[in-house]
């Protein structure tokens, strides 16, 4: 029932981006697992073998700590409509800061929202769609506001001050905190 394939095409970039939620993997030798949902119009499919998405301050940092450790990633989609779908996209990624070189190339490509301090860029490696049969119908109502809202109320100096004191994983892995506040709407 699975089919794979080196890269995204026109089918997948359809059902990507019908999905209001995506859940993103990783895993670094001896540390957790990380299983994080992610929301927003946060998702961009940059060519067949390339994608990237954009990342809020939250409660901790474990995909930046993952990567730089690691670079394995797994990126999953479910269609919880019609038809039955489940995507996922397997590759290596890396932490975008806003004080990195590539920051302005990649982040044209998205609008940034208040608190936005990485973006993840992922080279594909094999994409793999299933089935789907055992996910159910679910209707999306609305994104919540609140994290954004939270953000945009932020203190600038104190949010990079707070960026600045999460420098390792909940595993002690190192990770590269934020140099700026990304404002917006």
């Amino acid at each position: 029932m699975a089919d794979f394939s080196d890269q995204l095409d026109a089918r997948h970039v359809e059902m990507i981006g019908k999905q209001p939620v995506f859940f993103v993997a990783t895993a670094a030798a001896d540390a957790r697992i990380n299983l994080s949902p992610k929301g927003y119009d946060a998702f961009r499919v940059l060519a067949p073998d390339r994608v990237a998405y954009l990342d809020l301050g939250g409660s901790g940092n474990e995909t930046h700590a993952h990567l730089a450790a690691d670079g394995r990633i797994t990126l999953m989609f479910c269609n919880f409509d019609r038809p039955a779908l489940i995507l996922r996209i397997y590759g290596k990624g890396r932490a975008v800061l806003p004080q990195d070189a590539e920051w302005a190339g990649l982040a044209e490509h998205f609008t940034l929202l208040p608190g936005t301090r990485q973006i993840f860029d992922i080279a594909v490696e094999s994409v793999q769609t299933s089935c789907g049969w055992g996910v159910p119908f679910m209707e999306y109502r609305d994104e919540r506001a609140t994290l954004k809202k939270a953000h945009a109320q932020s203190d600038p100096d104190e949010w990079v001050t707070k960026m600045e004191t999460r420098v390792t994983s909940i595993d002690g892995l190192p990770t590269r905190p934020t140099d700026r506040f990304i404002g917006g709407d």
